[in-house]
């Protein structure tokens, strides 16, 4: 019910058009660089790999839609956003090092050698001051972010009303 009334004050004329917009501008860029990248495979002779992966990804998808059909109505939705959330969370900070380390690699970044910090890719951790940096500035962005929203939410709960599980 909550987010029901959010979504409809959020949800004039006006921002409507605008979602609308926005929406259809980010989805048509992903499938134009979509395209874009499986043209560049296909022409390379991966045809085979390609038409496989696409065939897998079908199935994949109605899978999935099936299961959240079937049973999105028993997800526990503050649940469910909270995790999510700290998906989300955890991938910016791996992002923020993957993307330095990025930009050191095409010349666009200094790179001065942090010797103590182990190269961990999977958490987009470089052995650099630059990218070490970018993932402490984002962790630290992030953690201020989940500060500042308890401490929101936790202001906005009547007296004597027990909150939500969270994160």
């Amino acid at each position: 019910r909550y987010i029901n009334e959010r979504l409809n004050k959020a949800l004039s004329k006006r921002s409507a058009w605008f979602l609308f917009g926005l929406t259809f501008l980010v989805v048509y860029r992903e499938v134009f660089e979509t395209v874009l990248f499986y043209a560049t495979l296909w022409n390379q002779g991966n045809s085979g790999a390609v038409a496989a992966g696409a065939l897998a990804a079908i199935v994949l998808l109605a899978v999935i839609a099936v299961g959240m059909l079937r049973y999105s109505r028993k997800i526990p939705i503050a649940r469910f956003f909270a995790y999510s959330s700290a998906l989300i969370a955890i991938l910016a900070v791996v992002l923020a090092g993957k993307g330095v380390a990025a930009l050191q690699e095409a010349g666009l970044i200094d790179v001065q050698p942090l010797g103590f910090v182990p190269r961990i890719d999977l958490l987009g951790l470089t052995s650099t001051v630059q990218s070490v940096l970018a993932q402490l500035v984002m962790l630290a962005a992030v953690l201020f972010g989940f500060w500042y929203n308890r401490r929101v939410a936790r202001k906005s709960i009547p007296p004597g009303v027990r909150p939500a599980n969270s994160i």
